[in-house]
């Protein structure tokens, strides 16, 4: 399996516990890492993700519940939430991989961890994200510009 992807299910491993019993990341990691090692540029990439999520929690989940009405967080299943953070971190946070790849990479994630649904589910929320990125003139939910 390639570097990014296996960190990418480390990062979302480490953050599924964070977000359920609010370990702290770094032991998270640790322990996961101990059990399935990996080179020192997966592990890079999954610290940078779980990090770049971890600090940005609140402006992702706001898109995600912008993108995602339907679903309120704290109803949406966590398996679900992080892979959309993890996606949203890596396009259009991070900035360092394309869309088209942090979608297809999230909806692999939710082939192997989500319910059946959980693959279409991403990406619609990803790919109508990523449309408003692309047309933000389109924005359905602009935010005030403050006087």
């Amino acid at each position: 399996m390639k570097t990014r992807r296996r960190a990418r299910r480390i990062a979302l491993e480490t953050l599924y516990e964070y977000d359920i019993a609010h370990h702290p990341v770094g032991e998270v990691l640790h322990y996961r890492l101990e059990s399935n090692p990996m080179e020192t540029a997966g592990v890079e990439f999954a610290s940078y993700l779980i990090q770049g999520v971890v600090d940005n929690q609140d402006e992702m989940d706001i898109l995600i519940a912008r993108y995602a009405p339907e679903w309120p967080l704290d109803q949406m299943a966590v398996i679900d939430r992080n892979i959309l953070r993890i996606a949203i971190f890596e396009f259009r946070i991070g900035g360092e991989t394309p869309v088209k790849v942090a979608i297809n990479e999230a909806v692999e994630l939710a082939k192997t961890y989500g319910s059946d649904s959980a693959p279409r589910f991403i990406n619609g929320v990803l790919g109508t994200l990523a449309e408003q990125i692309a047309h933000p003139e389109e924005e359905p939910f602009a935010l005030p510009v403050p006087e």
